[in-house]
């Protein structure tokens, strides 16, 4: 389980966050103009409602913000009926047949492609954000069977404490109603004597904010899954935010997530200190079996000059182990 260190620019205050049809629609009517998804700086031209909807990030840079608009656009403008798919294609500059620098000469474009008027492309572009913008509050990003997934997963681990310190911070968003609770999967294992079980106490949890700590659950002999009571039940589509602390000796040389639930990103910052490994490894997508062998080989990482490391990983699915181990 990890958490995730939210940026207090784009989220100090928000708390449950839910997203407003109407804020995406303002937005998408912004971001059409000039060079639409091709302007630079793109990021001024990106509000809140389409950052939350599309998953961008506060330090995301434009090529990055362009990617994750594209990605989440294009797959609900394609399922539009043709005329309107042709005419947002063209007014968002997704269709590199339409990448022109003004969006008058877009709305030309697509009025000559469906052989109508300039003005009844733009009511069809009208029309059409208005489909979009419901499609995505109704469906931020559903992963059906799921209940909930991961936005944003932030952590930073402490090796340089007496005990290792884990600060973690999550956003969710619900995908189904009435989500009372996260079965939040176990990053920070404990050290144990061979063939004992660690003690309760070798474990330490304090919920910063967001929920509370209603049960733990035994998975393994050096890994124990939280469930975390929300504090009011979660509608589709809403956000929410957790904060926790962890602290635990470590069994083995490594700290991965292994989610239960699809994860957007997690971002991940080890502090070693003065005691830097010899060699530090990147894990990504590899099986938790596999994550166990010392052996395996990794991406090389390199700490800088205080003696961290920092990763990121995005899109990880569920079952799969990412992270780093080291070795001195």
């Amino acid at each position: 389980m990890v958490l995730t260190n939210i940026d207090p620019r784009a989220w100090k205050g928000r708390g449950t966050v839910s997203l407003s049809a109407a804020d995406v629609v303002g937005e998408l009517k912004a971001l059409r103009k000039g060079r639409a998804i091709f302007t630079t700086p793109l990021a001024d031209r990106v509000g809140p409602a389409l950052r939350s909807t599309c998953g961008i990030l506060e330090d995301d840079g434009t090529v990055e913000i362009r990617r994750k608009l594209s990605d989440r656009l294009r797959p609900l403008v394609e399922s539009l009926p043709d005329d309107l798919k042709i005419a947002l294609l063209a007014a968002f500059a997704l269709d590199e047949r339409a990448r022109k620098p003004f969006y008058q000469e877009r709305v030309h474009w697509a009025a000559i492609t469906l052989d109508r008027d300039d003005r009844t492309v733009r009511r069809r572009i009208d029309e059409g954000i208005e489909q979009v913008a419901a499609l995505a509050v109704a469906a931020p990003r559903h992963y059906p069977g799921r209940g909930w997934h991961t936005e944003e997963l932030r952590v930073t681990l402490a090796l340089d404490q007496p005990v290792p310190e884990a600060f973690e911070f999550r956003r969710v968003i619900a995908d189904a109603d009435e989500i009372a609770v996260l079965d939040l999967a176990p990053t920070l294992p404990v050290a144990a004597e061979s063939g004992d079980s660690p003690h309760e106490s070798d474990r330490g949890v304090d919920v910063f904010h967001g929920g509370l700590l209603i049960r733990r659950v035994p998975e393994s002999s050096d890994r124990t899954g939280l469930v975390l009571r929300l504090p009011e039940p979660l509608r589709r589509g809403t956000r929410h935010e957790v904060g926790l602390r962890l602290r635990a000796n470590l069994r083995e040389p490594r700290y991965l997530c292994v989610p239960r639930h699809p994860c957007d990103l997690f971002d991940l910052h080890v502090r070693f200190g003065e005691r830097v490994p010899k060699r530090i490894v990147r894990q990504e997508k590899v099986s938790p079996a596999a994550a166990d062998d010392r052996s395996r080989t990794g991406s090389a990482l390199a700490a800088d000059r205080a003696g961290e490391v920092h990763v990121r990983f995005r899109n990880l699915a569920p079952g799969f182990a990412y992270g780093i181990r080291w070795a001195s």
